[in-house]
């Protein structure tokens, strides 16, 4: 099944962006008649029937809507950006289809990148929630300094705070810590590792340290492996 992105959905005109809508029309071919199926990013499937097929906005009747089924939990992944953008791309691509739900991007001690742009990210994961069938696109945050993602006052969304990090004395691995159906937070550093200091201030605000194997990771798998992690635990309860 193919899936449209509309996030600025109108129940009464509804219709396809620009760049959907010559997917749609010039790619594709679809012609008045035909059915689609569009999805706003915020976990609604809407099914539709084509009335106009103008390349800047194809129009269509809504003939149903469903929600995307919820989940008793979530995966909010903090991470330090590599220098290499095209690695943290790639982190989103596959997360996205795994079913990560948060991404927040942080600067540490040992960081390589200093600035973030997220509109090729955006656009990474926009593509990876219409390939997997998704329909809730989800967050990704400007990238913030460690302290500042840290200590921030705890949510809801923060159920189990945990964070990776290389430790010959740690041998707790994530998959023995994560408990099934609630939400995860898990800080995922650098190259170069979190510093001392930011271990210790991680501890201070009721990270547990977890390990994700006996073998130092890239940045980009260490974020792979803990979305599969957390994913499957859940998926085997």
């Amino acid at each position: 099944m193919i899936l449209f992105y509309q996030p600025e959905l109108s129940p009464t005109a509804p219709a396809l962006p620009p760049d959907e809508s010559r997917h749609c029309v010039k790619v594709l071919r679809r012609q008045v008649g035909d059915s689609l199926t569009v999805v706003d990013g915020q976990g609604t499937y809407y099914e539709g029937i084509i009335n106009h097929t103008d390349p800047k906005r194809c129009a269509f009747d809504i003939g149903r809507s469903w929600s995307e089924p919820s989940r008793s939990y979530s995966i909010h992944v903090a991470i330090a950006p590599t220098k290499n953008l095209d690695r943290m791309e790639w982190l989103v691509e596959k997360a996205v289809e795994i079913g990560i739900d948060r991404f927040s991007f942080i600067q540490c001690d040992h960081s390589e990148r200093r600035v973030l742009k997220l509109d090729r990210l955006l656009k990474k994961a926009v593509a990876a929630m219409k390939q997997s069938g998704r329909a809730t696109l989800p967050t990704i945050d400007e990238l913030q300094s460690f302290e500042q993602f840290v200590t921030r006052p705890p949510t809801t969304e923060s159920q189990q705070r945990l964070i990776a990090y290389v430790d010959s004395a740690n041998p707790t691995h994530l998959a023995q810590a994560a408990l099934p159906g609630v939400s995860y937070e898990v800080l995922v550093g650098p190259e170069g590792g979190f510093s001392e200091r930011e271990i210790t201030q991680a501890k201070e605000q009721h990270y547990r340290v977890v390990s994700l194997g006996a073998y130092r990771l890239r940045t980009e798998t260490a974020g792979l492996v803990v979305c599969t992690t957390l994913q499957t635990i859940n998926a085997l309860t």
